[in-house]
């Protein structure tokens, strides 16, 4: 009988755990139709950027999407074109939360 109550623990913790890998990766890991709206997302911020501040800057800015929060990266003039590249990727539609990691190029 104690087997018997061993074996079943056993069993139930490796379901439960199987259970949580399999939560935990899909939390990492984007559906077919999340990874094609956050496609058209970047599309559309690249577009936004290029039409707001300009083709040379959105040229220059590298926009990463993932679940709907946009990722901008990479060197811009000055604060204000960072400040504008963000502000035109909020405005996109579907865009939950745009992370602004553009650096103003040194002067030097």
């Amino acid at each position: 009988m104690r087997a018997l109550l061993v074996a079943g623990a056993l069993g139930l913790a490796t379901v439960l755990a199987a259970g949580c890998a399999a939560r935990n990766e899909s939390a990492t890991q984007r559906s077919a139709g999340e990874f094609t709206d956050d496609a058209a997302i970047t599309a559309k911020v690249k577009s936004a950027i290029a039409t707001d501040v300009g083709a040379r800057t959105a040229a220059a800015v590298n926009v990463d999407t993932y679940r709907g929060t946009v990722q901008l990266s990479g060197f811009v003039d000055d604060k204000a074109t960072a400040e504008q590249a963000a502000s035109a990727a909020k405005k996109v539609s579907g865009v939950r939360e745009v992370k602004n990691s553009l650096r103003v190029k040194s002067s030097s």
